[in-house]
């Protein structure tokens, strides 16, 4: 009776260490650091509606669907790690089929995680803006908001507000992607990069509370009720240009020793979005404490998707730089 007593008390107490565990967020999550399992693919699934307006703000709009792809891995764990992945294209083009996205998204599905790629409205969608900022991008010098132009600078905001919508998507769709939300990545290239670090650092209520639904009733479709935590993020020659806008039309700084994780890759010889960018956000990680990894491509320009790191592909970088921080079981 006593070895069947003593028995007992190890089940309850390890049992409450499982809840306990689950409540701080431990990972149980499992990878695996080679191409395992088959990828199940499923595009152009609607994550939420926004406003086409002929010009910015204009009475005269459209209704359009915002649309994200999936790339689910064909295995039976309950518990898996999840990516957003966002195209570059200046705010100007580009497609959540980017050749180089499908194959990071690829590359992470058939090692576990579940990974959406989005896409989002950009320049010639004009998309609702609020009224400060296009009262800033008409008052600003052109020089302050290199490497965009002004109408580049006021298309990021709905893309970043609908980038935040796809994100809470992917938390009310949870369950039935079998996704532990503890473990959220954010990642992109070029313009995807500086939204994935927007939506990163900044809080829930940025790009997102500075319209209310009277104004844009397409809000509502959003899950505005659903939250999240971004836990690394990762900056492919990128930057924090959307970060600065908050600053200066909002006064907010949002970088602190709390911000996730930063992967930041640039090419030193970028001519379209500086190498400067990066250094800044190296800088500020360094000031604040914040965890963050440096790869200063030697010699390269924009978008060497194709660049290698001491033997490594940058998803391979990336692969451990997720595993290390989110403290993944591989």
């Amino acid at each position: 009776m006593r070895i069947n007593y003593l028995l007992l008390l190890l089940i309850v107490f390890s049992a409450f260490q499982c809840s306990k565990n689950d409540k701080q967020g431990t990972s149980f999550s499992s990878v695996k650091s080679e191409s395992s399992y088959d990828v199940i693919f499923d595009e152009d699934i609607t994550y939420g509606k926004g406003l086409s307006h002929q010009i910015w703000n204009s009475q005269a709009s459209t209704l359009i669907d915002l649309k994200l792809d999936a790339y689910v891995p064909k295995n039976d764990l309950i518990d898996r790690p999840v990516i957003m992945l966002i195209h570059g294209g200046g705010f100007i083009g580009g497609s959540k089929q980017q050749t180089s996205i499908v194959d990071m998204a690829n590359y992470f599905a058939s090692r576990g995680w579940v990974v959406f790629s989005i896409d989002y409205r950009i320049k010639d969608d004009f998309g609702t803006v609020p009224q400060e900022w296009i009262d800033y991008s008409t008052n600003i010098d052109p020089v302050n908001l290199e490497p965009l132009s002004a109408a580049q600078f006021l298309a990021m905001y709905p893309a970043h507000r609908d980038a935040k919508a796809a994100l809470r998507w992917v938390v009310a769709n949870a369950d039935t992607y079998k996704i532990n939300t503890n473990y959220i990545t954010v990642g992109g290239g070029s313009a995807g990069a500086m939204i994935a670090v927007g939506i990163g650092i900044s809080t829930e209520e940025d790009y997102r509370n500075e319209i209310d639904i009277s104004e844009d009733a397409t809000l509502s479709s959003t899950h505005l009720e659903e939250s999240y935590q971004v836990k690394t993020v990762l900056d492919f020659w990128g930057g924090k240009i959307s970060l600065d806008a908050l600053e200066w039309i909002y006064g907010y700084q949002r970088f602190n020793s709390s911000s996730p994780p930063l992967l930041i890759v640039h090419g030193t010889k970028d001519t379209s979005v500086p190498f400067s960018n990066a250094e800044e956000l190296r800088i500020i990680y360094e000031n604040t404490g914040g965890d963050y990894k440096f790869y200063p491509l030697q010699g390269l320009g924009h978008g060497p998707w194709n660049a290698m790191v001491d033997g490594k592909s940058l998803s391979d970088l990336a692969f451990d730089f997720i595993v290390e921080k989110q403290n993944l079981i591989n």
